[in-house]
């Protein structure tokens, strides 16, 4: 027992001295400019001088009605979120049973993951625009009389937003998806089919219990990126208008501190938006830790 034990700290020791270089490069390059942001989410920061007001930056700033118009926004892109995770899974699941042109589909429907942000805002923002691809389409159809410019209000801007934001998931969600469906035991699909049951009810009684570490899984990254990853959508497809109509948390930290010179407003927007991350994906993992007890 006594030699385990010095051969289980000597490899603790080992184990510490490598990973020592690595944790000083995080805690500087990470851990120093976070603990710099909660700091400076305390003052009113231009940049060069700071002046301290304590919780109260907090108060006033959830006072503003802007700051809460801007939540709504995302909380409207999160009813979105169950479109991105149900459409890929059924993808995938199509994908899986090896449809005709599976390979060639498959390909099609990874295509938004190889693609930038920047690249997907600017097709989108041409297809929802008033001289753009969507109303072409209308007046190919004869319904030309449809005249849509979704970019030119808020409710259609969020709109367009959340669409282009549902088609980039789906490359990455049918992925994880198919990933699952890969590590199922496919004999309980055969004996299924054997005794008549039909691909629809095969997914909902059998494929679909057995895909939810993966589903848990495609929901935590979904909601991440519908509140950490759509900067530089908005940013090339509205700006964050009209108005405020396309605004997330994210886009609005880049507006106070860039746009308005208020890092101090901006540190507090971001401080704001990580410990929300945390409290998601904490949850998530407790909800996984109490599923696998």
């Amino acid at each position: 027992m006594a030699k385990k034990s010095s051969l289980h700290s000597q490899r603790t020791r080992t184990g510490i001295f490598f990973a020592a270089p690595a944790l000083i490069l995080v805690s500087a390059f990470l851990g120093i400019p976070i603990i710099q942001a909660g700091y400076f989410s305390f003052t009113e920061w231009n940049g060069v001088d700071a002046i301290w007001l304590g919780f109260s930056a907090y108060t006033q700033e959830f006072k503003n009605p802007i700051f809460w118009r801007v939540l709504e926004n995302n909380g409207l892109l999160l009813l979105g979120v169950p479109i991105a995770i149900l459409f890929p899974m059924g993808i995938a699941f199509l994908l899986n049973e090896k449809v005709a042109g599976w390979k060639i589909f498959r390909s099609i429907y990874f295509l938004p993951t190889a693609i930038s942000w920047v690249v997907i805002g600017m097709v989108s923002m041409r297809f929802f625009a008033q001289e753009g691809l969507l109303n072409d389409i209308f007046k190919a159809f004869g319904l030309g009389f449809i005249k849509t410019d979704f970019l030119s209000s808020e409710k259609g801007a969020l709109f367009a937003v959340a669409i282009t934001f549902i088609w980039s998931m789906v490359g990455t969600n049918s992925i994880i998806f198919l990933t699952g469906m890969a590590t199922l035991d496919q004999s309980l699909n055969e004996a299924a089919r054997m005794d008549g049951a039909s691909n629809f009810r095969i997914f909902r009684s059998i494929t679909l219990p057995q895909l939810n570490r993966f589903i848990q899984f495609s929901f935590i990254i979904t909601v991440i990126s519908a509140f950490t990853a759509l900067f530089s959508l908005i940013f090339v497809m509205t700006g964050g208008g009209p108005g405020f109509g396309t605004t997330t948390l994210e886009f609005f930290i880049f507006q106070s501190a860039f746009s308005r010179g208020n890092f101090g407003t901006g540190a507090m927007l971001g401080v704001i938006l990580f410990f929300m991350m945390a409290v998601l994906g904490i949850g998530q993992l407790l909800l996984m830790r109490n599923k696998d007890e």
